[in-house]
């Protein structure tokens, strides 16, 4: 649509309709242009995504010197050595001034230019990027030379002769990189050729003559680039994208002049779009691709790139040329298709910039704007038909939905917006087009219109066969937003399916290559091993195991192995139907084998219900019967850890008053409980959720009631569970000589348990021992290696060792069929 400011000027200027582009030129023989003012500046995405492989480049650089410490020493010895052996000093100091000197003549000289030229804005951001560079490069020197690990220091500095330390940053190498990427160096070649060239003899010879090492070069690089790159990022850099009179003018070479242009777009796109009225009254509609926009939504492509493993939307990153030919291909392809779309006249590039294409105007309304009772059944069934000729050629769209389509004056549909779409696609991509435009028609006129109207234009096969891709995860951003409303669409659009072909395949393609849950699981696992790795370097544990009693440990195996039978009473308790206590352990046993591949927190619970619904309980029930046990054990946990608490909390003290880590912790639980009451979308979510909680578990739980001996073994299985935990961590405490009262103990495993059960890692692994690790060593003031030792050897027995049989407990019941 076009902006109402403009139209307003463009209704003063025009012959014709309101609205349209005037018909003859202006008397002095120039297009009439109407647009909106460009602004000064623009924020490229492009600048923000390079900031990010900056990040993750000087993240990688050390990590590189952390783990290949002694690779990179040996290296840079053998340089320095050698060079040293056969050049002379004095040549090697004077080199390296004279090159230094040379690295920021070229620069200045640059900026000298620029003012010139009356370009004072880069030479601005020049310095300021230069400023913010020097700033990060001095923190960045504190960290490494202080708190930072000593593996990076050693890589990225080198020992002075008259003593001290090389920067790790070079101070005027990084701020000068930053300035001449700030400043837009990288359009001039020859004076990018010759900074770079003085730079690289500059850095070889400060690295022969060991005043820097090879990643403190690479890092002074990337740390400059990245700076600049973030304040280009931030204070925008000058619009470089050609105006609508560039545009005319690049029409005209095509023998197409205009009598007017008016831009036609709202609001930010990868794409400008102008209304264009030709001399001899024939309307264009063209559109410009600018090359700083390309990267528009790179990271959400990249990401779906990564995510998935079929490609839904085109490339993540894709030249100004390659769109230009991409989207002047599809229009060709799909004209000779047969589909009806608007035909290309022209494609071009428009300076170094930004390139445009032309097509016909076809004067219509999106098939998203136009009235419901306009939307006929035989205006669907023409949509899918000129879906069905795109796919007879192997063209795929890769945007289908209720806006890639105009309704012309007779009602004809009018496909649009090629620029993602491919030639010789892939039958998965063909069904992708499929399922999207379905999913997307339905929205609009129904389930059922969609499935029949479709299965009229297109086939029933050939419907039939998206079935499987019927999922969102294949579905496009926008179609995926609409669908959080209708939670039950495409359950409905599969209905409608399977009634017309029965025998249809409907499982789930498995286009997932890796899922968010997966990815969140490897970060936090990466996290909680570095954690606990750093804990086990400042513990000296051979020692501690020599002294080990391990009468104690014995003591704990025992413990550890009571708690599956507490676990077992504690799912019996709180089921009314009779189960078998054997089978019911083993299954607990079996636990210890599922912990391997899913979080501690929910690998239980599933295990469990599966257990349940084999043994005939109802899947409703089942779900019943563990949230029942699982919100006893919730209760106990928070009382005892509240009791415990207590507990320890008056050993240090004459009278039995609470501690004040136990008052804090109750006045943080109350003005959590305030905060959720006070604010309206946080007290409706809570009360929403416990509704759905309790309408299951309340009746459930009155069934347990009725029978006071289920009740019985469920608390005492519940108290057993968490008591033979304690047991077993105090035992290897005790196994490594630590002393330390049985409350501490217990509050450290309930407080340590829970958090670590949180960490969406497979059993925990890291984020407890880490979590009890540091609550041994400032609750119960255990030594580092003590502390590690017993957590150690606590997760050994309750985690490691039951793994091979509950391995063998898990085929022994997938035997017996009974999970």
């Amino acid at each position: 649509m076009i902006r109402d400011e403009f139209r307003d000027a463009f209704r003063e200027q025009a012959d014709g309709p309101p609205g349209d582009p005037p018909a003859d030129p202006p008397a002095s023989g120039r297009a009439l242009i109407v647009e909106p003012s460009q602004p000064v500046r623009v924020h490229r995405s492009a600048d923000l995504l390079r900031v990010l492989f900056g990040l993750l480049a000087i993240v990688a650089v050390f990590v590189l010197a952390s783990l290949a410490r002694e690779t990179t020493s040996g290296l840079e010895s053998d340089v320095v050595r050698g060079a040293q052996t056969s050049l002379p000093r004095v040549l090697l100091n004077l080199s390296g001034g004279v090159f230094a000197v040379a690295v920021l003549v070229v620069p200045v000289a640059y900026g000298v230019e620029r003012l010139l030229r009356r370009d004072g804005l880069r030479v601005a951001d020049g310095v300021i990027a230069a400023a913010l560079t020097y700033a990060a490069s001095l923190g960045l020197d504190w960290w490494v030379t202080g708190p930072g690990p000593d593996a990076l220091e050693a890589a990225l500095t080198r020992p002075l002769q008259g003593g001290g330390l090389t920067d790790p940053v070079h101070s005027y190498i990084a701020p000068v990189v930053a300035y001449i990427t700030a400043v837009g160096l990288v359009r001039r070649p020859r004076w990018q050729a010759l900074f770079w060239t003085l730079l690289a003899l500059n850095a070889a010879t400060v690295l022969v003559g060991g005043y820097t090492t090879p990643l403190a070069l690479v890092t002074s690089v990337l740390l400059g680039r990245t700076i600049a790159y973030a304040t280009m990022y931030t204070v925008g850099v000058p619009n470089r994208r050609p105006p609508a009179e560039a545009v005319v003018a690049a029409l005209r070479r095509f023998g197409l002049v205009a009598a007017s242009a008016v831009r036609t777009d709202d609001g930010p796109d990868e794409s400008r779009r102008y209304a264009v009225r030709l001399t001899d009254d024939q309307l264009l509609d063209v559109t410009v691709l600018d090359r700083d926009t390309q990267t528009s939504g790179a990271v959400y492509r990249f990401y779906r790139r990564v995510r998935l493993r079929v490609t839904t939307a085109r490339r993540t990153f894709q030249s100004l040329r390659r769109a230009l030919e991409q989207e002047s291909l599809m229009a060709y392809a799909a004209a000779d298709a047969g589909v009806r779309t608007p035909r290309l006249i022209a494609a071009t590039e428009v300076g170094s910039d930004a390139a445009l294409l032309a097509y016909t105007h076809v004067a219509g309304r999106g098939l998203d704007a136009i009235p419901d009772e306009e939307v006929t059944d035989a205006l669907l069934v023409e949509i899918w038909r000129q879906i069905s000729l795109m796919q007879a050629h192997r063209l795929t769209h890769r945007r289908l939905g209720t806006g890639s389509f105009l309704v012309d004056g007779d009602g004809r549909p009018w496909l649009i917006d090629l620029r993602a779409g491919e030639i010789a696609s892939g039958d998965l991509s063909l069904l992708i087009d499929t399922a999207q435009l379905l999913t997307s028609v339905a929205l609009r006129v129904g389930e059922e219109r969609a499935v029949r109207t479709a299965s009229e234009g297109l086939g029933v096969d050939a419907v039939a066969a998206c079935l499987p891709l019927l999922q969102k995860v294949a579905l496009n951003r926008s179609t995926r937003a609409a669908l959080r409303k209708e939670k039950t669409l495409l359950s409905g659009i599969r209905e409608q399916i399977l009634e017309l072909r029965p025998r249809a395949v409907a499982e789930p393609v498995r286009l997932e290559r890796i899922r968010p849950r997966t990815l969140v699981t490897v970060c936090a696992s990466a996290f909680a091993g570095y954690f606990l790795l750093t804990q086990l370097t400042h513990a000296d544990l051979g020692d501690v195991f020599e002294r080990a009693n391990w009468g104690w440990a014995a003591i704990g195996l025992i413990a550890s192995s009571l708690s599956y039978v507490a676990a077992a009473l504690m799912l019996l308790g709180f089921v009314p139907e009779r189960l078998s206590v054997w089978r019911t352990s083993i299954v607990q046993l079996a636990g210890s084998f599922v912990k391997l591949v899913m979080p501690a927190a929910v690998s239980g619970v599933a295990l469990n219900a599966r257990y349940l619904q084999k043994a005939g309980v109802p899947p409703a029930l089942a779900a019943a019967s563990i949230g029942v046990s699982q919100l006893g054990g919730l209760v106990f946990h928070i009382g005892l850890l509240v009791f415990f608490g207590y507990i320890a909390g008056t050993e240090q003290t004459p009278s039995f008053a609470p501690s004040g880590a136990v008052i804090a912790g109750l006045l943080i639980l109350a003005l959590v409980c305030l905060l959720i009451m006070a604010v309206a979308p946080l007290r409706r979510t809570v009360a929403k959720r416990l509704r759905a909680l309790f309408s299951g578990i309340v009746p459930r739980l009155l069934d347990v009631l009725q029978t006071p001996n289920k009740l019985l073994a469920g608390l005492g299985g519940t108290v057993m569970l968490t008591l033979s935990f304690v047991l077993c961590l105090d035992a290897s405490v005790r196994a490594f000589g630590g002393s330390a009262s049985f409350a501490a103990i217990a509050v450290v495993f309930l407080a340590g348990n829970a958090i670590g059960s949180a960490a969406p890692v497979p059993g925990g692994i890291g984020a407890i021992e880490a979590a009890l690790i540091a609550g041994l060593t400032t609750t119960a003031k255990l030594p580092i290696e003590t502390a590690t030792a017993a957590v150690l050897l606590f997760r050994f027995l309750t985690f490691w060792l039951p793994v091979l049989p509950g391995w063998l407990a898990f085929t022994y019941l997938q035997r017996k069929q009974a999970i």
